[in-house]
């Protein structure tokens, strides 16, 4: 088809929106790079000192692990509706060998069940393979916080995934008690790590033939995490840890920072919400919440008055929008959920073309600032032939049209030309399972 639309009216459409995103608070102008780097530091400093909206939560796991070759381990990852199970080994050329890969559906994401059938149903998927090794590394990718021991404490589940009685449940113990209850009585250790650390591991492992200065582990996708390397004596808010030498793994819990330019239609989006003083960077990046957030953009933009009378119905009408609706827009306006053929003119999709490409353009520019800034934290990453590795997974990182060539426009543009700081993303498959089972390897937990 061929457009009736002449650039001046493009610009006309383009004005009015980017207008009405300023009037509300939402336009990507107002998030002021370099500031909220500065800001987003000092919270990773009160973070390690147990203070402030940034959990910075200890991994208790070494970076610069030693593993020993040709060992067996099980590697499990956890997350969202799925979990996958698999036998890993490491040659003399340090080389992942994946025996065994299988995936099956998360315990409890087909209906709620009891604590015991889901430490049940989990022992029977490692059935196959749980005693070609008495070393287990385990990816729980939800609301854990991990112990000195290197086990984790449940605290929560996402909604899609029900277990009754698991709220303060130790993963790594519930385990081992149910292997023995099944029959196993071999002794095993069970590691617990989640996503963000695990791709790292996996990530610097894997992309071992490249010199970087330093590794970061990123994920963007239904939620959204960052972890670094810090220096033991920095972590003070930890006694044990801030007096011993060495660094380890931070957790930084990037999804709950909170010192943020909300606008009007994002405070309203969020008061929706559950916790709606909790995760505030999260709900306005990732993909759990883009969809929610962009049709309360898109309804507001049709009461006042940015589309036709026809198309401004059909938005109201919207039920549901998810990230994904919005990448098939993007990759044809004029089809997919978002578009109604007898409702919207030319002009309406234009309209939202641009509602979409603002609000990821935000995206891009507080996940620069995220990245920048620990990246500016450690002082790594100065020189282009050495720089950070940033480890980086999630369906918005990796799928979303729009957001991926913005971002990458701000590394070049604040990163590298403004800070002087360097990075590469690395992205490899079936790293968090790699991740997983080099944690396995490292160490174990003490049940005693």
């Amino acid at each position: 088809m061929r457009t009736s639309l002449d650039r001046e009216s493009i610009r006309n459409i383009k004005s009015r929106v980017h207008d009405f995103l300023r009037r509300y608070g939402m336009h990507y102008e107002r998030i002021e790079m370099q500031g909220m780097c500065n800001e987003f530091i000092r919270e990773m400093d009160k973070g390690l000192k147990g203070e402030g909206s940034l959990g910075m939560l200890p991994t208790y796991i070494d970076p610069y692990i030693n593993i020993t070759a040709n060992k067996q381990v099980i590697a499990i990852d956890a997350g969202g509706t799925n979990i996958r199970v698999a036998q890993v080994s490491f040659g003399i050329d340090k080389k992942p060998v994946v025996d065994y890969f299988r995936s099956y559906p998360m315990p409890g994401s087909r209906g709620e069940i009891s604590k015991e059938e889901f430490f049940g149903t989990l022992v029977s998927y490692l059935e196959p393979i749980i005693n070609n090794s008495d070393k287990i590394g385990f990816c729980f990718s939800y609301d854990v916080e991990i112990l000195p021991n290197k086990d984790g404490r449940i605290r929560d589940f996402r909604k899609e995934v029900k277990v009754k009685g698991m709220k303060g449940t130790m993963i790594g113990y519930g385990l081992l008690d149910a292997l023995e209850e099944y029959g196993y009585t071999g002794k095993k250790d069970v590691i617990v790590l989640n996503d963000t650390a695990a791709t790292l591991l996996g990530v610097k492992f894997l992309k071992n033939d490249k010199v970087y200065d330093d590794y970061i582990g990123f994920i963007l996708g239904t939620g959204t995490n960052t972890c670094y390397t810090e220096e033991n004596r920095n972590i003070v808010k930890a006694r044990d840890i801030c007096s011993s030498e060495g660094s380890m793994l931070v957790n930084i819990e990037s999804g709950g920072y909170a010192k943020l330019p909300l606008g009007l239609i994002d405070i309203e989006f969020i008061q929706g919400t559950s916790n709606p003083d909790h995760h505030l960077f999260e709900k306005m990046v990732s993909g759990a919440y883009q969809g929610g957030l962009m049709l309360k953009i898109l309804r507001k933009a049709a009461e006042e008055g940015l589309f036709s009378d026809a198309a401004a119905k059909a938005i109201i009408a919207l039920d549901s929008l998810s990230g994904r609706d919005m990448d098939d827009f993007i990759e044809n306006p004029f089809a997919g959920k978002l578009y109604k053929k007898d409702a919207f003119s030319e002009m309406d999709s234009a309209c939202i073309y641009f509602l979409v490409d603002a609000f990821y353009e935000r995206v891009a520019r507080l996940v620069t600032v995220n990245l920048a800034s620990v990246i500016l934290k450690t002082g790594k990453g100065a020189n282009p032939c050495v720089p950070v590795c940033i480890a980086a997974e999630g369906s918005v990182f990796g799928k979303s049209k729009l957001f991926r060539s913005k971002l990458d426009y701000y590394v070049k543009e604040f990163m590298n030309q403004k800070n002087g700081i360097y990075c590469e993303f690395a992205s490899s498959e079936n790293a968090v399972i790699i991740g997983a089972g080099i944690a396995g390897l490292s160490s174990t937990v003490d049940r005693n």
